[in-house]
């Protein structure tokens, strides 16, 4: 009997630059600046929240939308933090991670044949899930060194067929964060051809430079906009697999359509400590933030000393390198042989474009890890110097 062949939908995906590079990792014995998870658990206390759940019985299905503590504790954080107010029983869904929440909501709103206008370079996640849903992505290129976007080019991009647009800010993997001026040029787009935005927030507590602004508060688009987040990045939980997406009760309700035939429900115990969590504030979130930004500056600060070409990230776990100005030209070449020449596992950033052509000589690494680690990773680069 032959092995069927992969979906033509999905066959473009079946393997991913991350569990290439993890392998390379495990079988080189090298560092990994690859792949983004802390290697620190969170706050203790957080931690403690989810095993005095798990001892009270908090072990069985939660409702669908998700217990009614976390999306409480949800609703408050979107009004303290950003001054949107959402109904926790109407608005607010509990997901298996923004992972998940990018794929339901992608099922939920689109029908085949729709288009989605998204920004390279991308979440690998991505286009992967515009594929499920079986829509169609258009790109709109960001370029270094600000990252920046033509919005003669976003406009250019919108069709009839168009039905939304999916942003990510803070933006993985350039650590771009949108600006007000970049926000109102998307939400006008948005407003004129009547489009609905995903947005993907994960890090937006992960902001180093400048500040966080969720398009939902802005002008008309809250009622336009499904907003994504997680607990994984914000508290270093990235396992637990907590998110969340919040909108208005139409949109967020075709959100949970799709929800239910996915994972139907997340980990109990876990959403009452998110919860916990998220009503602590920042009294837990500042001190992981600025750790971060120091591990931020390490990095960046010894690559630039390794003659790599930086663009120091405004927030998120990860900074990219342009290696031609270290004599490579092909980043993908580059990171497959990091592995044996250094000892450290990077990722070829060329593989978040549709055309590689953009990322080509671009590379991301992740200083979300411990500091000694990052020092000893910058040690085993010294030989890209010599």
């Amino acid at each position: 009997m032959s092995t069927p062949a992969p979906s033509g939908r999905l066959a473009p995906f079946s393997t991913t630059i991350f569990a290439e590079m993890t392998a390379l990792a495990v079988a080189t014995g090298s560092l990994n600046l690859g792949q983004g998870f802390p290697d620190t658990d969170g706050p203790a206390e957080v931690a403690e929240a989810a095993i005095a759940a798990i001892r009270a019985g908090e072990n069985q299905y939660p409702p669908g939308p998700g217990v009614p503590s976390l999306r409480a504790a949800v609703t408050e954080h979107q009004r303290r933090c950003y001054g949107l107010d959402y109904d926790p029983d109407g608005e607010v869904l509990v997901t298996t991670g923004a992972t998940e929440g990018i794929a339901a909501a992608l099922l939920g709103l689109c029908e085949p044949g729709d288009e989605v206008v998204m920004f390279e370079p991308f979440y690998d996640s991505y286009p992967a899930c515009v594929a499920m849903a079986g829509a169609v992505a258009k790109m709109v290129t960001l370029r270094a060194p600000d990252w920046s976007f033509d919005p003669e080019e976003l406009a250019a991009a919108v069709s009839a067929r168009t039905r939304l647009v999916l942003l990510n800010s803070p933006h993985n993997p350039t650590g771009k964060v949108f600006s007000p001026e970049e926000l109102h040029a998307v939400a006008q787009i948005c407003v004129e051809h009547d489009l609905v935005v995903v947005t993907d927030e994960v890090y937006e507590h992960l902001v180093y430079d400048g500040i966080h602004v969720p398009i939902a508060s802005l002008g008309q688009m809250r009622d336009r906009t499904v907003s994504l987040s997680s607990a994984g990045k914000t508290f270093s939980f990235t396992g637990w697999k907590i998110g969340w997406a919040c909108g208005p009760s139409q949109l967020v309700a075709r959100v949970r359509a799709a929800k239910q035939f996915l994972t139907f429900a997340t980990g109990t115990p876990f959403q009452h400590a998110v919860a916990a969590a998220l009503d602590a504030g920042d009294r837990l979130i500042a001190p992981l933030r600025a750790s971060l930004h120091e591990r931020r500056d390490l990095l960046c600060d010894g690559l630039e000393a390794l003659g790599l070409t930086v663009h120091r990230p405004s927030a998120t776990y990860f900074a990219t390198t342009d290696i031609a100005s270290i004599g490579e030209d092909d980043a993908l070449t580059f990171c497959r042989e990091l592995p044996e020449r250094c000892g450290v596992v990077a990722v070829p950033s060329s593989v978040f474009y549709r055309d590689p052509a953009p990322g080509r000589t671009l590379v991301r690494w992740a200083f979300c890890k411990r500091p000694e680690v990052l020092r000893d990773a910058l040690g085993r680069l010294e030989v890209l110097a010599r």
